[in-house]
């Protein structure tokens, strides 16, 4: 064994490290008024401690598309990157739920709605769910989103009746010590507190003790004749409280169980059944805070398939959010503090939006969309994050697969574009960010006209991300199977064909426009094979420099309406038309755009100068693409196309060379010999056509 081995007792150390050193110590109220004077922050409400929590993992502002971008998403520190969130879109919905939560931090009213992610399926709503549970145990366990709890001590002394297994109980709904005192009294500590606030929110609490502590509140001022003092003093103890979903501290998912037999105490709490014999059914004792409700107090509910439930289940959630109460049967209202958030697909939901008698329900709900990802190539980081996590075979995953499968799952969420001049492909590459300064596209407009159109929005209904992953783990498999060491966009897109019609969640009616964006994207690969081989078979950078400068000294002699000198004769010609428009019909520059795309280089060249840097079209994409283009139109009659799809045809050394290049592109040995057949095949059937 070589390398560094852990040891018990280094383990040990560092989780003792990572409690918090006054876990498992009580205190004195006394202690904890102190406390709440020192750091007001101490004594926040469920919505105020989830909003500082966001902020507290880090932030960034994207100004263009004005929104910001939570680390705990964007970056996943505590993960070390593993769950990270990819695409604008939804950067955009955990951006709204945020403000929604920090609005109800401010008390402006979502504090008492439920917040409803809603998306289809795999649209990462429940992962970023339970994303800000995870980060919720973290922060609580940290000084910055710190809370305490109390608990009764020494009861027997004074309460005859109460059972020994009872002589210390835990505050039941996990309360804020400062429950405690009288409302009188207490707003007279909060309003102190207020003026010592650094914040954008007030500290508020008007809640009252649960039934059962505000029995043993009147037992113990009745014994000591009302002297609060002496009942804090003697008979609580304040403890830390940690938010943890395994023990059902301050977190709780409530998943629904069979529709027919659902029951309210799910939620509620229920008798204790225990006890009953010892206090009597009527005793406040002798209730079971258990509920969903009770358990995620002073922290997070998430309600998982929430409209599934039945309609009659639901109407519990109305009073916990509008009155921020629960009721349980035959018991004392209970007050309740913590953010709810429900999560559902778009079957529930359509079915919940058009049933008059939830108006009630949905008017207590604030609904962020979780649409797919639009950006092909942020999906493909998603599916670059599932091979990342996973024990993925020694295969190397080759140029523009996880891309183009990314494509193929865009071109079915996105809306068709309205407008005759911009197609479905040129949308997706537009969201994509793929836009020249002379391409007249307007994002925002198409957006915008997708949102008019679509039933919900843009990105709600769509193949899904888990049916691309399952389809990419299936070919990769594969070609283990077939002992091919690399996995190609034409294995990808072999698996999608086969099982697209085998996929549950894809509607039969969408099979047959399903195959023509597959037929686009195949489309749109062939198009970047091509450019791959094209880039290794004539790819030459002292000639692209040579004919960058040619091109850049005719524009400029075009521009100043100059002359320029003949290379051969030495004498003085007009600008070169003929070659100037030989490399802009590369990129497809129609003659009237001419004038505009010279004018975007020559600013491009001024502005490298002025910077002190010199010319190298490299480093300008449109223009190195141009040059490459044309290089390959007057390279490639000297290529022998067809031969590409044999391996005898061609000079070893040269075909090396060829696949070398391709290796540096990111190809592996048998991927470069792949694609190099699947070009070479493609532009020679072209040639014939020609």
């Amino acid at each position: 064994m070589t390398g560094d081995i852990e040891t018990l007792e280094q383990l040990s150390t560092d989780y003792k490290e990572s409690m918090p050193a006054d876990l498992r110590e009580t205190k004195s109220f006394d202690w904890y008024l102190e406390e709440v004077y020192e750091d007001p922050k101490v004594a926040r409400n469920a919505h105020q401690r989830v909003a500082d929590m966001f902020d507290y993992y880090g932030t960034t502002y994207d100004e263009t598309e004005g929104m910001v971008e939570y680390q705990l998403a964007s970056e996943d520190p505590l993960g070390d990157g593993e769950n990270t969130f990819y695409g604008k879109v939804i950067h955009q919905s955990i951006h709204e739920f945020v403000n929604k939560v920090k609005s109800g931090a401010r008390r402006l009213g979502p504090e008492r709605r439920i917040k409803l992610l809603l998306g289809p399926v795999g649209s990462g709503k429940s992962h970023f769910d339970k994303q800000v549970r995870r980060y919720f145990e973290d922060y609580t366990l940290r000084d910055e989103g710190r809370m305490y709890t109390f608990e009764w001590i020494n009861l027997c002394d004074v309460i005859q009746d109460q059972d020994p297994a009872d002589d210390t109980v835990r505050s039941p709904m996990n309360q804020d010590p400062l429950v405690l005192l009288p409302l009188e009294q207490r707003q007279r500590v909060i309003d102190d507190l207020n003026e010592n606030l650094d914040a954008p929110y007030t500290i508020q609490n008007e809640q009252s003790l649960d039934p059962e502590s505000e029995f043993y509140m009147d037992r113990l001022l009745a014994y000591y004749d009302d002297d609060l003092q002496q009942v804090l003093e003697n008979h609580v103890e304040i403890v830390r409280f940690v938010a943890d979903e395994n023990k059902r501290q301050g977190l709780e998912t409530f998943e629904p169980k069979d529709k027919k037999n659902q029951d309210e105490t799910e939620l509620t709490g229920d008798v204790n059944y225990s006890k009953i014999a010892i206090y009597g059914e009527s005793d406040p004792r002798a209730f079971d805070y258990s509920g969903a409700f009770c358990n995620a107090n002073r922290g997070i509910f998430s309600g998982e398939e929430l409209l599934k439930l039945q309609r009659e289940f639901l109407y519990d959630f109305l009073h916990a959010t509008q009155e921020q109460t629960i009721k349980p049967k035959n018991n004392p209202r209970i007050d309740i503090d913590q953010v709810i958030v429900g999560r559902t697909n778009m079957p529930e939901y359509k079915d919940k939006k058009g049933d008059e008698k939830m108006e009630a329900f949905n008017d207590r709900t604030k609904r962020i969309d979780f649409p797919y990802v639009l950006s092909y190539e942020d999906e493909a980081q998603i599916y670059n994050k599932m091979l990342s996590n996973a024990d993925v075979p020694d295969i190397n995953v080759e140029p523009h697969t996880l891309e183009m499968a990314g494509l193929f799952g865009v071109l079915t969420r996105i809306e068709e574009p309205d407008t005759e001049t911009v197609g479905l492909l040129s949308k997706a590459k537009a969201y994509n960010g793929e836009i020249d300064e002379g391409d007249d596209i307007d994002v925002k407009k198409l957006r915008d006209e997708a949102a008019a159109k679509a039933e919900i929005g843009e990105g709600m209904v769509g193949v899904s991300p888990r049916f691309i992953g399952d389809e990419i783990a299936e070919a990769i498999m594969d070609s283990k199977h077939r002992q091919r060491g690399f996995l190609s966009p034409l294995t990808v897109f072999n698996f999608f064909e086969e099982n697209l019609e085998h996929h549950g969640s894809i509607p039969e009616e969408n099979f047959e426009q399903y195959y023509r964006y597959l037929e686009t994207v195949r489309e749109e690969y062939k198009e970047r094979a091509i450019e791959d081989v094209r880039h290794a078979l004539a790819y030459d950078i002292d000639e692209i420099q040579r004919q960058g400068e040619k091109y850049m000294d005719h524009v400029m002699a075009y521009i100043d309406d100059d002359t320029i000198e003949d290379q051969l004769t030495g004498r003085e010609q007009e600008p070169d038309e003929t070659f100037l428009r030989s490399v802009e019909e590369k990129l497809d520059i129609p003659e009237d755009r001419k004038e505009d795309f010279r004018q975007e280089v020559s600013n491009w060249v001024s502005r490298r100068a002025r910077e002190g840097e010199a010319f190298n079209p490299q480093d300008n994409e449109r223009l190195r693409r141009a040059l490459e283009r044309k290089l390959w139109e007057d390279k490639k009659h000297n290529i022998n196309f067809s031969a590409l799809v044999s391996a005898n045809e061609f000079d070893d050394d040269e075909r090396s060379a060829w696949i070398d290049a391709l290796i540096e592109q990111g190809y592996s040995e048998e991927g470069a010999k792949e694609v190099l057949e699947f070009a070479g095949a493609e532009v020679a059937k072209a040639e014939m056509e020609d």
